[in-house]
């Protein structure tokens, strides 16, 4: 499948796709780190999202972010997807905990 791209893809409702932000290479004080050293960043920004989901068949669930917005979402949530060099990240609505303003 090499030729997928992020253009192509369309998260399924309840989801999101998210770039996850570059990993802090830099210490604040300066130091560099090694690659494997470094924890994933948990923000990101919204490059597609899925349609409103259903609760229950009654309560519909409305996208919380549009495309284009930074977001911070949780450590363990979501799902890697690696497209190139690029590994993006497939979330669901209730892991994203907030919009950057």
């Amino acid at each position: 499948m090499s030729d997928i791209s992020v253009k192509k893809i369309q998260p399924l409702p309840g989801y999101v796709l998210v770039e996850p932000a570059e990993a802090t290479k830099k210490t604040a004080s300066g130091l560099y780190l090694p690659e494997n050293s470094s924890d994933k960043p948990q923000h990101g920004t919204v490059l597609a999202v899925g349609d409103s989901i259903w609760e229950s068949g009654v309560k519909e669930i409305v996208a919380p972010v549009k495309v284009g917005q930074t977001v911070i979402y949780k450590k363990w949530g979501g799902n890697d997807y690696k497209i190139g060099d690029t590994e993006y990240q497939f979330l669901k609505f209730e892991d994203v905990l907030a919009i950057v303003k």
